[in-house]
């Protein structure tokens, strides 16, 4: 199986694979604002079909906290970690969603069909840089295909590729919201547009920076910008990235002792390893230009959706407005 930014996020070696294209699906069309049927056309070309729009909605955290940003308040989930450990659910009502699964690949089939949903959604990741999926591999949250089978008796499921550009896919999730019958609120798109303008001028210093998931045993991992849709779409707003070099697919791993070759200016670390206290307690990265310079900061995986992603690019831009050249 790939290892991509998803498999390291989780902690677990064993899990999907990752990445972020123009989800290249033909639109959804509704026409149930009139009492007809509803149907999609997934990112995998697979249409749902429906007698009514779909107003229960299940799926992986990552997708549905872009639903519960546009209005849309999903009936139960299932992901990698529980909703309350997720930062795109911070300061949600949890009691109104039946977390179905809290650890990758665990999910309780009975609990889907007891939340009794209309839709279930979730994202498809590809397996290289093309963009290509893989049909053999589950979706993304699923252990494997028999258990996406099971689900997929309960309700159908939608999913949306992640690859490419977050720009495309943010423009992909609305078409999905459109589709089922909400409209993002204006405020949200000038926020979004205005946090992309904040962001692009904090890149005019030409700061270089590296996003990392580090290990003890493993040392680290460092991501090649171009498979990573959220870091990918920051090159559209100026922001560079040293080429770790390699073959592989989303990662060149890198020995503790070799880190120092990689020079950048700012450094961003994956939540869901190494944390920022632990980094610095390794010699040969704390003497990293970033490191030294007190330019490490955390990287977050955000929702595909104006709202999260006007939040991550205020974060983000907040740390570069702060950092300097130190390569």
């Amino acid at each position: 199986m790939t290892a991509t930014r998803r498999t390291f996020l989780t902690g677990s070696l064993a899990v999907a694979a990752t990445g972020l294209l123009a989800a290249c699906g033909s639109s959804g069309s509704d026409s149930s604002a009139s009492g007809g049927a509803w149907s999609f056309t997934d990112d995998l070309g697979t249409k749902v079909d429906l007698d009514a729009r779909p107003t229960r909605i299940a799926g992986l955290n990552d997708a549905i906290a872009s639903l519960w940003n546009y209005g849309i308040t999903p009936v139960a989930s299932f992901g990698y970690t529980g909703l309350a450990d997720d930062v795109n659910f911070t300061g949600r009502d949890l009691s109104q969603v039946k977390e179905v699964g809290r650890t990758y690949g665990e999910i309780d089939i009975e609990a889907v069909a007891a939340a009794k949903p209309d839709l279930i959604l979730t994202h498809a990741y590809p397996v290289d840089s093309t963009g290509k999926i893989d049909p053999a591999q589950p979706l993304y949250g699923f252990k494997d295909v028999t258990q996406q089978q099971a689900v997929a008796e309960i309700a159908p499921i939608v999913a949306l590729k992640m690859a490419g550009s977050a720009t495309n896919v943010v423009d992909r999730t609305v078409e999905l919201v459109r589709a089922l019958g909400t409209e993002p609120a204006a405020n949200a798109k000038q926020a979004y547009e205005t946090a992309r303008t904040r962001f692009k001028n904090a890149t005019g210093k030409g700061l270089t920076l590296m996003a990392i998931a580090a290990y003890p045993g493993d040392g680290v991992y460092i991501c090649k910008a171009a498979d990573d849709p959220a870091l990918r779409s920051y090159t559209e707003l100026g922001l560079t990235y040293p080429d770790p070099g390699g073959s592989k697919y989303y990662w060149e791993q890198v020995s503790w002792e070799n880190i120092g070759k990689y020079p950048a200016d700012v450094v961003l670390y994956s939540l869901r390893a190494m944390d920022k206290d632990t980094l610095m307690q390794q010699a040969t990265f704390a003497r990293t230009p970033a490191a030294a310079a007190g330019q490490v900061f955390p990287w977050e995986f955000s929702s595909m959706d104006y709202v999260a992603q006007a939040r991550t690019l205020n974060n983000l831009a907040t740390n570069l407005e702060a950092s300097r050249k130190v390569v």
